[in-house]
């Protein structure tokens, strides 16, 4: 079954799907157009909503996304960050569009925010919305608001907003945006050695088979020395080791690609938690931020 209805309200456009998008044909829509797409200032995003109603969870597929991501296997509540998976799908879809301005390979996932109202159970039926929410200047070049919902009947149960930032020349800096200076450490309570396999094992499961997180060669075709690590598999191994609250706010920012294989350091302390490569001084690949939502 195909799209099913198109309705516009307020300028936005609603389209309803009638099954999840494969990711092999928009990964390859991506790279055809990706000639002739250039990165600039100045681009608007074209307002449509997708909706993709009566989604199940794939239990096999679930497992697999567990035991890739270190989160116990055969509980009845998924894991905060799976929910991205069920709507990134439709979020390829948007971003490799010919409407969309900016070119889907290169894109960088910069920053994740979720918000969870409850726990998610892996046998409820749900309805995903995700949208293309604005386009922003960013010191490096425009960045890709992407808003994902997730409804269980007709309540909003589960909702993120993820950056996507596609790197350009920009003139001057945007105004509140200034380059961070790098926190102090925080305490380290785990350390993990990272196999060259992890970007395919985490591919399999969620779907998401950039080349950059494949195998060495199509990652050099893009500039990376090796493999690199999917910045939400390092999201979820995070919170796996941590443990998260029901209902709960999450946010993280990808600062540096982890490279694989590599051996790489969990620090946390209270509501924070980062992922460094290990060592004295190791360079910080990801900060975040766990807080119960009352």
């Amino acid at each position: 079954m195909g799209d099913l209805v198109d309705v516009v309200n307020s300028g936005i456009r609603t389209r309803t799907l009638g099954r999840s998008p494969s990711l092999w044909p928009l990964l390859a829509r991506g790279a055809v157009l990706f000639p002739f797409k250039r990165p600039r200032a100045g681009v608007t995003a074209v307002r449509i909503r997708l909706v993709l109603p009566g989604v199940r969870v794939d239990l096999a597929r679930l497992a697999a996304y567990e035991r890739a991501c270190g989160f116990g296997v055969g509980a009845d509540e998924l894991p905060p960050t799976y929910p991205h998976v069920l709507g990134f799908p439709a979020a390829m879809r948007l971003m490799s569009a010919r409407t969309f301005p900016l070119p889907l390979l290169g894109l960088v996932h910069t920053s994740v925010g979720i918000t969870q109202r409850k726990a998610l159970t892996a046998t409820g039926e749900y309805e995903l919305a995700v949208c293309v929410d604005d386009l922003i200047p960013h010191r490096r070049g425009t960045e890709a608001v992407v808003v994902t919902e997730v409804r269980a009947a007709g309540e909003l149960v589960w909702e993120s907003r993820s950056t996507y930032l596609a790197r350009h020349a920009v003139a001057g800096r945007p105004p509140g945006q200034t380059a961070a200076a790098e926190p102090e450490p925080l305490p380290v309570l785990a350390g993990w050695q990272l196999a060259e396999d992890v970007g395919r094992r985490y591919g399999a499961a969620s779907g998401d088979r950039n080349p950059i997180h494949l195998h060495p060669l199509t990652a050099r075709m893009f500039g990376f020395p090796r493999t690199v690590a999917h910045g939400m598999w390092t999201v979820a191994r995070c919170l796996a080791e941590r443990g998260t609250p029901q209902a709960a706010r999450i946010r993280a920012e990808f600062k540096a690609p982890v490279l694989l294989p590599g051996r790489v350091s969990y620090g946390a302390r209270s509501s924070r938690f980062e992922l460094r490569g290990a060592g004295d001084g190791g360079r910080l690949h990801l900060t975040g931020e766990v807080l119960p939502l009352t």
